[in-house]
């Protein structure tokens, strides 16, 4: 188990110190807002927030970083994985629960806060058992599998699409919340060189890993001052960093691959340009820090989610957006990147849009809702 406790002191409801389980993780996309609605509590409501993953996910760092406790317990995959991996979960999931059950008994928290991934299936179940309050935050159009199976029974539901609404009880359009650190970068010095961000999210993207060292060098030789930040990933940041060498950059100071990037606010606030994905974590983040950004949507996310969150920013010009069938052509890709850095003012003007999309105060919305769930337990 790895864990660690915030000092704060906690509020009082109904007589009550506030406490808060948030459950999940896995990828960034689940504990990056996990940890900006845990530092929301703490900060501005003096909640004693614990958290509950597995050990396979991001969460077993960014967590006990961020100050939190984290407690860990058994869960795995049921999708898009191999029958031997379904049956070990299947077996591992009543482990799971139970495990839960003595955490709640435990802490006793007023309410507990489902983000998706892995553990927080057996969390939301075990609370709603136990008649725990239940809020599931959802930031995708169609709902992952966890925040799917408790939909119905969940006490509340924060989620990031007006259509997701219909798959929940209580639901209300939040946003997604975001580090404060994104809305207060300011516009970039117009002297500072030109940087391109290659973000394919915590896990890195294949596609772009294997696209982007292939046009790199006649990028660069295009844009005299142009550097190159890269997130490969942590499995793929050695084969990304071969490739960028088979192209004749292995010694280049213009281009740093990394396996992952910690502090990303300060990243956004250097780049006028990112590829990336489409998840709807990074477009929250890409709306924050008012960023430009030319999108790859993961062609196999579930119901198609990642061309939708896409399609959002495009039809708003805050974005461009080329399908992984268009990526696997390098002219494309290189033309698309070409045209867009060629134009500072347009990439300024797609900030500003992008801008216009993020919603603020998401994090203090979900908090507000966990209070009045607090209260009424």
């Amino acid at each position: 188990m790895t864990e660690r406790v915030g000092e704060s002191a906690s509020p009082r409801v109904s007589g009550k110190a506030l406490r808060v389980l948030i459950a999940g993780g896995g990828t960034g996309g689940h504990v990056i807002p996990a940890l900006a609605i845990a530092r929301e509590l703490r900060d501005a409501h003096a909640a004693e927030v614990r958290f509950v993953g597995t050990a396979r996910g991001l969460e077993t760092r960014l967590v006990p970083e961020a100050g939190f406790r984290l407690d860990l317990v058994r869960s795995g995959q049921l999708k898009n994985v191999s029958l031997a991996t379904r049956l070990r979960t299947a077996i591992d999931l009543p482990l799971g629960v139970e495990e839960c059950v003595r955490l709640l008994r435990k802490f006793r928290p007023q309410v507990v806060v489902g983000v998706g991934g892995y553990a927080s299936g057996p969390a939301m179940l075990a609370a709603i058992l136990m008649r725990v309050p239940t809020l599931a935050f959802e930031p995708n159009a169609v709902p992952g599998l966890a925040n799917r199976l408790v939909g119905r029974w969940v006490s509340a539901a924060a989620v990031n699409f007006a259509q997701t609404q219909r798959y929940f009880r209580n639901a209300r359009v939040t946003g997604i919340p975001v580090r404060a650190e994104f809305f207060a970068i300011e516009p970039k010095s117009a002297t500072a060189p030109p940087r391109l961000l290659v973000f394919g999210g915590s896990q890195g993207a294949r596609v772009l890993n294997e696209a982007m060292p292939k046009i790199a060098r006649r990028l660069l030789d295009q844009f005299a001052n142009l550097e190159i930040v890269h997130q490969a990933g942590a499995r793929h940041a050695q084969s990304t960093a071969e490739a960028y060498a088979r192209a004749g950059l292995a010694d280049s100071q213009r281009v740093r691959v990394q396996p992952y990037l910690d502090q990303m606010p300060r990243e956004f606030a250097a780049v006028d340009l990112l590829l990336c994905r489409s998840g709807a974590s990074t477009m929250a983040e890409l709306g924050a820090a008012g960023k430009a950004s030319l999108l790859v949507p993961f062609a196999l996310a579930a119901d198609d989610h990642q061309r939708r969150n896409a399609e959002v920013f495009v039809n708003a010009d805050a974005a461009s957006m080329l399908t992984e069938a268009e990526l696997a052509e390098p002219d494309r890709l290189l033309n698309e990147l070409a045209t867009l850095l060629a134009d500072p003012q347009k990439l300024s003007a797609m900030g500003e849009r992008a801008h216009t999309l993020a919603r603020p105060d998401a994090a203090q919305q979900i908090a507000t809702m966990i209070l009045h769930l607090a209260s009424k337990g």
